[in-house]
Order: C-alpha cells, then structure tokens, then sequence
C-alpha cells in the first residue's frame, strides 16, 4: 500500500507523479503561471496607461476601433475566465477538508458567476468590435448608435456588471486560506491585493496592471512548484488517501 496525498506535501516532499494525477498536477500549475501573465499582458497593452481617468462610452469605442493588439489582448482575457474556473475549483480543494470549506465552496460559486459576466462583457465589448473592424468606416460610423447602447450597459447588458462577482469570490477563498494555513501567508496577502485592485473602471489599467503584477507574484511560484512536484503543507494535507 503507498500513500497519495491529493492535497499537498512537506516542503521539499515529491508528490505522487502517477496517471491523473500527475496530469491534474501539472494542467494546474500551467494554468496557476498562465492566468495571471495573461492579465498582465491584456493590461500592459491599453494605451495610454499613465492617463489616469474614467472613459465614457464613446471614448471606449474610440479607444478599441481598429486596434488589433487590444482586441487580441481581450480575446486572451475571454479565454482566460476558463482558466480561472480551474484556479477557484483548485482553492476549494485545498479548503474541502477545513473548517473553511463553506467559504471555499461559496468562493468558487462566486467567481465562476463572475467568470461567465467577463466572459460575456469581453464578447460583447471587444469581440463583436474587432469583427465591426472589418466593414469600412462609412459602415462603421452608421452602428454607433448600437455600438453607444452596447457599451453604456443599456438592457440586459447591466448583468456584465456581475463579473464583480469573481475577484469578490476569489478574495472569500484567499481570506479563508490565510485561516486555514493552506499556502504561505506572504503568497495570500499578494494574491488578495491583487484580486481587490484588479477591477477598476476602464481607464484605470495602470492600476489593474500592478493588481496583476501582485496576482503574477503569488500565482506563478505556486504553478512553478507544483510542476516541480513540490508542495506545501496544507491543512487538508492532514488527510492523506491510501491507494494501493
């Protein structure tokens, strides 16, 4: 009989690198180093980045006519709330045999709502742009009406505002860890600045750019170290499963 631990290990401890498991290990940690450098990127690119200010609308629709760079940026953020799902679905695992494990379950249900509003938001706000690119500007100047109503949230496009619901989520999970000791607290506190800055109006991308830069330096050390087979030890690390 051996002993996987499905949670975590002592610091310096190989994990069981067998089947599922070394594969779930492994598509976690890539998404743990992935998912913050995205945001960075999707944020490093906004012009203008130093002009701290709110844009309206039609400035919003100036900003993203005919820039393929952000629109691309924006399109690595849509497929990115994927990523997320798999990142809040990995913290209520290492909550699930703690007294935490409400929040953690709580936390996931949050940020997956959210996910989904980004997701949309993205779709609406970019995606739909970039294919509005392709008509001549004749064209493009007759939808700015549409493109108005859209972008200043008219009908049912009030509900993208509900990807507030994912950094919200996302910091319920982060504050329960710090309690439960499930990673080391300098990584918790960086990822909970990060998720509470990261969701400023258009306009303030210098400030969700360091939001991500502080997720980028709790997340991608615990992506690098669970593709090294090394863990902390967690509080449900505790709770070792037999296999044999």
């Amino acid at each position: 009989m051996d002993v996987m631990e499905i949670s975590g290990a002592d610091m310096g401890t190989v994990v069981d690198d067998s089947g599922v498991e070394r594969a779930t290990r492994v598509g976690v940690g890539v998404c743990f180093i992935v998912f913050p450098l995205i945001w960075v990127f999707a944020f490093a690119v906004h012009p203008d980045l130093l002009d701290l200010r709110i844009l309206s609308a039609e400035e919003l629709i100036a900003r993203a006519h005919g820039d393929a760079l952000l629109q691309f940026a924006h399109a690595l953020v849509t497929l990115n709330t994927a990523v997320l799902v798999v990142l809040t679905l990995h913290f209520k695992r290492l909550l699930d045999r703690t007294p935490y494990a409400a929040a953690g379950l709580l936390g996931a249900s949050l940020a997956v709502v959210g996910a989904c509003m980004l997701a949309a938001d993205k779709g609406a706000l970019c995606l739909t742009m970039s294919a509005l690119d392709t008509l001549p500007e004749s064209e493009f100047a007759q939808l700015m009406p549409g493109l108005l109503a859209i972008f200043s949230f008219k009908g049912w496009m009030v509900l993208v505002w509900g990807l507030v619901l994912m950094p919200i989520g996302v910091a319920i999970q982060t504050i329960a860890m710090m309690r439960a000791g499930a990673l080391p607290q300098w990584q918790l506190w960086l990822l909970l600045a990060g998720v509470l800055f990261i969701g400023f109006p258009d306009g303030a991308e210098i400030i969700n750019l360091t939001a991500a830069l502080l997720m980028a330096s709790a997340m991608v050390p615990y992506g690098v170290q669970l593709l090294s087979k090394r863990r902390r030890t967690g509080a449900e690390s505790r709770d070792p499963v037999r296999t044999g």
